[in-house]
Formats: structure tokens, C-alpha cells, sequence
């Protein structure tokens, strides 16, 4: 595997330093969940399910507020459309280690309403900055960088949790937060380009001023994205009780590790490549890839099983990201990447109560086959309501989202890249065809 591709691109300062506060800014929100819960469990006294019902608020908050801030972010820009969201962030987060449980519940929901939107700008800007031929890349590395935030955040915040106490946990979660809000502000990276930078046209099938929720292929997606969350979930939940069953409590962490370390390492893979993939054949694949695991009997097949299912994770994720940027206009990509992040939380919280059921009433190892098979029912369904649209319509088969464009100009790139240059002259016409680089030139940072 090359990394050229990588490295081209994070040769651009502006690239380089987008996807670096993205990934810093992503820290506090992946420590949260686990932070939350040593607060509530330890420091107020409650049980692990009152615990629940505080994350489950921000959730509930987060699913609700993902697509208005990213309607607002489209239509008054990142800038004006985060203020609110810094100063509200940071009168809950210095209250919360004050307030008492029910008072924390709603204070976990405003917080999850006004959640800086660090994933959906960082994607929304690379769609901006980023020429399509290398958007797969940029995508990819997002992915990863969002595989590595959460292996980092929650180690940070148990650390801090149980060092110093939950009370400064959550107020470095909170300073965090605002901190990010802060940096967007003060880096404004574009959310809209002030002129075209594709290379190749690649039409948006939704209209401007339509609701991207009208839009068959939208729904094919955004339910892409909810299988994928459901079995991540599932395989998450699979993990920790089959360790548990096999009494190997002190593997669980080094195990999720490892599984997080494929999905790095199949999203570099697939960053690299030529060829895009659509998002339902992703997801499809790692719900298929994750049904060896529930015929794991030990802690190292469980850790082969699980790195083998991981491979799919981050290309799903990046993949489900180019295509809702390739199926909407620009004015339309921050609702419609906040709607990304509500079917994510909707397969979540789907997820953890299905996959706990089928844990509780037939074994840990039914975690991994329920999340499996229930994959492959909405990506299989997906597919088979998919192609009835395009039949109705009377439109050729093809992948999931407009990408034969994209797929053409890397091809076109590719080969030129090996072709010798012409002799310089100053009466050469334009070349016609010219790589994308050429063609597009440097993308300004507003």
C-alpha cells in the first residue's frame, strides 16, 4: 500500500491543519460517555442505568440538534451559526459537576442540542477544500483520525476520572468542547466555495431547494449509516460480553483496541485505492464479516475475528460520507451530514437494547450474530428498494451515489501521471484533460 496519496494531501497547510483540529476537537466528545457514567455511578450514587438515562438524554439531544446546526451552518455560515452553541456549551459544562441527577438529565440534553459539530464541519470543509479526485482520501483519513480519537478519549477520561475526580473530568470536557467551538471559529474553514472546484461536473440528484429527505438515494444512505452504527454497537456489546463469559475482564480493553486498529488500517487501504465502492456494499461486508466472531471460543480467535470485521468499519463510515456529499448541492451538505449524524445515533441507541436482549436470553456470542444479521437485512432491503426507484424510473442500474464521475477523473489521473509531459511552448494551447490539480489550482481558506 502507498501512502503517496496522503502525503499529497496533507501537503496542503490548510488540509493538514483541518484535519489536525479535527482530530483534537473529537477527544472530549468520544471521553464523554464514560465520564458521564463514573459521575453518576461514583460520585452521585446512582445506579449504572440512571447512569443510561443521562447519556441517553444527550443522545436523544444530539439526534434532534445534528440536523438544524447543520441547516444553520449552511445558511448563516460556521461562524455566526456557532456562537450560540459556545455559550450555551459553556453553562452547562461548568455547571454540570454541580448539579443534582434530574438537573443533569436536562443539562445532558442542551448539551447534546448544542454539541459543536466538529464532525459534520470537518467533512462538510474537506468537501470544499479537497478536489473530488482525492475526496475518497480525504474521507478515509477522516475515518481514521475518528478510529484513533476514540481509542484515545475514553483511556484520557477514565484517567482523569479516577486520578484527579469526575468533577474535573467534566469540567475538562467542557473546556474542551468550547475550546474546539473556539478554534472553528477563529479558523472559519469553508463550509461553502466561493467558486467551483470540481474538476468533473458530478450533477447532485437533489435539488437545491428541496429537503434532501426527498431524495431515494439520501434514505439509502442515511440507512447505510444506521445499519453501520447498529453494528458497530452490536460488535462492541459482542466483545464485552463474550470476554466477560470467558472470564478474561482484563482483555477487554487491548481486544476493542485491536479491532479499532483494523478499521485503521482498512481505511488507509481504501483511502489509497483507485476505486470507490458504494456504501451499502460496505456495509454489507462488515455485517457479513462480522458473523465469524459469534463462533469465536477464546480470547485470541475473538481478537482475529473482530480485526478481520474491523478491516470494513472506517471504509463503510468514509464511504457513507462521499456519497451523502456526492447526492446533494452545497447548500445542502450541512443538513444532510447532521441527518448522517442522526442515523448514526438512531442505529446506536437501536442497536444497544436489540443486541443486549439477544445477549440476555441466548449467549454472548448471539451479540455478534444478531448485529450481523440485522446489517444485512437493512443493507439487503436498502439495495432491493433502491433498485425498485431507479427501475420506476426507468434508470440503468449503478452504484449507489454519482461516483462514475469521480471514478473516471482518478483514472484520468492516474494515466496522465505516467504519461511523459509534452515539450513546453509558448504558443500551446491549453491541454485538454488536464490533471485536477492543474485544472482546479490552490482552494483559498476563507
Amino acid at each position: 500500500m502507498s501512502l503517496s496519496p496522503y502525503t499529497r494531501l496533507l501537503a496542503r497547510p490548510e488540509i493538514l491543519r483541518l484535519v489536525l483540529i479535527g482530530l483534537v476537537a473529537r477527544l472530549p466528545h468520544a471521553a464523554t460517555g464514560v465520564v458521564v457514567t463514573l459521575h453518576v455511578t461514583s460520585t452521585l450514587g446512582y445506579s449504572y442505568g440512571a447512569a443510561g438515562v443521562v447519556t441517553a438524554a444527550m443522545t436523544i439531544g444530539m439526534a434532534i440538534g445534528a440536523p438544524w446546526r447543520g441547516r444553520r451552518v449552511d445558511r448563516i455560515g460556521l461562524r455566526k451559526a456557532l456562537v450560540p452553541t459556545v455559550l450555551v456549551e459553556s453553562a452547562v459544562w461548568i455547571a454540570a459537576p454541580h448539579l443534582e441527577y434530574r438537573l443533569l438529565v436536562v443539562a445532558a440534553f442542551v448539551a447534546g442540542v448544542f454539541l459543536v459539530p466538529v464532525f459534520s464541519v470537518v467533512r462538510q470543509s474537506l468537501a470544499v477544500l479537497v478536489p473530488p479526485v482525492q475526496q475518497k482520501t480525504a474521507y478515509a483519513l477522516d475515518s481514521v483520525c475518528t478510529e484513533l480519537t476514540f481509542m484515545l478519549g475514553p483511556v484520557l477520561g477514565v484517567l482523569l476520572a479516577t486520578q484527579v475526580s469526575t468533577a474535573a473530568a467534566l469540567l475538562t470536557i467542557g473546556a474542551s468542547t468550547v475550546g474546539a467551538g473556539v478554534v472553528l471559529i477563529w479558523t472559519d474553514p469553508p463550509t461553502r466555495s466561493e467558486q467551483p472546484v470540481d474538476a468533473v461536473e458530478v450533477p447532485a440528484p437533489v435539488a437545491a431547494d428541496r429537503s434532501p429527505l426527498r431524495s431515494p438515494q439520501v434514505w439509502a444512505i442515511l440507512a447505510a449509516g444506521t445499519a453501520a452504527s447498529l453494528v458497530l454497537t452490536g460488535t462492541d456489546l459482542g466483545i464485552v460480553a463474550q470476554l466477560q463469559h470467558l472470564g478474561a475482564n482484563e482483555s477487554i480493553g487491548w481486544v476493542i483496541a485491536v479491532w479499532a486498529f483494523g478499521s485503521v488500517i482498512g481505511g488507509l487501504v481504501y483511502g489509497a485505492s483507485h476505486r470507490t465502492v458504494p456504501p451499502l456494499a460496505l456495509v454489507l461486508a462488515m455485517s457479513v464479516l462480522t458473523i465469524p466472531a459469534a463462533f469465536a471460543s477464546s480470547v485470541w480467535t475473538v481478537a482475529v475475528a473482530v480485526v478481520i470485521a474491523g478491516l470494513f468499519c472506517a471504509p463503510a463510515l468514509s464511504s457513507i460520507t462521499a456519497a451523502l456529499v456526492a447526492a446533494v448541492p452545497e447548500a445542502r451538505r450541512g443538513e444532510v451530514l447532521g441527518w448522517s449524524g442522526t442515523a448514526s445515533t438512531l442505529g446506536g441507541s437501536l442497536g444497544a437494547p436489540l443486541i443486549g436482549v439477544a445477549i440476555d436470553r441466548a449467549s454472548p456470542q448471539a451479540g455478534f450474530l444478531a448485529s450481523a444479521l440485522i446489517g444485512v437485512v437493512l443493507t439487503v432491503v436498502g439495495l432491493v428498494l433502491l433498485g425498485a426507484v431507479r427501475a420506476r424510473r426507468g434508470v440503468v442500474a449503478a452504484p449507489v451515489v454519482p461516483e462514475q464521475a469521480q471514478d473516471q477523473a482518478q483514472d484520468q489521473a492516474h494515466e496522465q501521471a505516467r504519461q511523459p509531459e509534452p515539450a513546453a511552448s509558448s504558443d500551446a494551447a491549453p491541454v485538454s484533460g488536464a490533471t485536477p490539480r492543474a485544472a482546479v489550482g490552490p482552494v483559498e481558506v476563507s
